[in-house]
């Protein structure tokens, strides 16, 4: 999964909130995310069909997002002079080709290059839908249209992904891929006849008129970017934690829980419905205190795994951990973003994004690895512990920011 934050400068183009826009835009971003997560629930079914093992059907969502990684910024810097609805629209049809393609794989080395065209898509998605929504819209609206169109990826996690699953253990993990491309198919029509054409060219030009002057620019090299870079370590780091154990959630249930296999996607539609609620805790409670909230919730996402790990095979208590887990995952996304917003420095809002956003697909290729290496030398009973790892490291992380942040305001 990819995330964005709001862009800054810009002027608006609309006056009246444009919910049919920004409606099409989400469903756009809830096709996209959809397409890039389905593997994580269908990995026992894939690997059997293909002749692989899990750990390599994990690495799937590694080549999609070493692929978003390693070419966003080159295909971004290609395509920047073309106008961003017909980009978008591109975009989105690239990913439905793919996730066609991908239905129709006769192996695993076609899947795999499949994989990689769509990140690629994906990748140039993203770096054109987190600016569309804010050039939309007003500055004092942007929150809103933002909120709205990352309720898309939400929304990918809480029915997407889950009623993924539970098709593709119906009726095999081909017709889910296939849904999804006939779907992405409809959306990019949507996309060209709803959503409204923006300037991008000209918004670029009022950004950088922002960091004109020597004397900014020398702000932002002396205070801003060391805690920018450690809260995009953190990210990557909690990130990576986090998809070393979620990538290989299926057989983990399966194997270690003794949960059914046409339960699984029951489960992940629990998960994902525990993640929207803790979205709106996000919003509603640490909106305003990040830190705090990142704290209480990898605390809290600590216990929960820890205790998921050690009571595997209580259903009870391991599938209730397994909700809570849910919930905490789903505030630490929105508020890593806040974070990083209240350290950047206004100048360089929109490159912090572009590197956070990199940071957190570096964070989901690397952990679908580590697990990957994990589980094929010491078994599924490790990846927990593996998370637990990276949440220390990452709680340390986010304990130095603010000292971070003092030290540069003093140089």
């Amino acid at each position: 999964m990819t995330t964005f934050l709001p862009q800054t400068g810009s002027i608006p183009v609309v006056k009246r909130f444009p919910w049919g826009g920004l409606i099409v835009l989400a469903t756009a971003v809830f096709l996209s995310v959809t397409a890039e997560m389905i593997p994580t629930g269908l990995l026992p079914e894939m690997s059997s069909s293909l002749g692989v093992t899990e750990s390599q059907t994990g690495l799937l969502i590694s080549f999609f997002a070493f692929a978003v990684v390693l070419t966003s910024v080159p295909l971004s810097l290609l395509f920047r002079r073309v106008p961003r609805h017909l980009l978008l629209v591109g975009v989105l049809v690239v990913v439905a080709v793919t996730s066609v393609l991908a239905s129709m794989a006769p192996s695993y080395e076609f899947l795999v290059v499949v994989r990689i065209i769509g990140g690629m898509a994906h990748g140039v998605f993203w770096g054109v839908v987190g600016a569309y929504s804010a050039h939309l819209v007003p500055k004092e609206q942007i929150g809103r249209a933002v909120a709205l169109t990352t309720g898309g990826g939400t929304l990918a996690f809480v029915l997407g992904v889950p009623l993924a699953t539970t098709v593709g253990h119906a009726f095999g993990w081909r017709i889910p891929f296939l849904a999804v491309g006939l779907l992405a198919l409809l959306g990019a029509v949507l996309l060209w006849f709803m959503l409204p054409r923006v300037d991008h060219l000209k918004h670029a030009v009022q950004d950088a008129r922002l960091t004109d002057s020597g004397r900014r620019r020398r702000f932002v090299w002396n205070d801003s970017i060391p805690a920018v870079a450690l809260v995009c370590i953190f990210a990557a780091v909690v990130t990576v934690g986090h998809y070393s154990f979620y990538t290989y959630i299926a057989p983990f249930m399966i194997d270690r829980m003794g949960v059914a296999a046409g339960d699984v996607g029951l489960l992940l539609l629990v998960y994902g419905v525990a993640g929207a609620i803790g979205l709106v805790i996000a919003g509603s409670v640490f909106g305003k205190r990040p830190s705090t909230g990142l704290l209480v919730s990898l605390a809290v996402t600590a216990a929960s795994v820890l205790v998921l790990a050690v009571f595997t095979a209580n259903p009870v208590i391991a599938i209730g951990s397994f909700a809570i887990w849910g919930v905490v995952f789903g505030i630490i996304p929105t508020l890593m973003a806040t974070r990083l917003m209240h350290v950047a420095d206004p100048a360089i809002r929109d490159a912090s994004s572009a590197f956070y956003s990199t940071a957190f697909n570096v964070g989901i290729g690397l952990g679908a690895v580590a697990g990957a290496l994990f589980l094929d030398t010491f078994g599924l009973e490790v990846l927990p512990w593996v998370d637990l790892v990276a949440i220390v490291i990452g709680a340390s992380l986010l304990l130095a920011t603010p000292m971070i942040t003092r030290r540069a305001a003093r140089s």
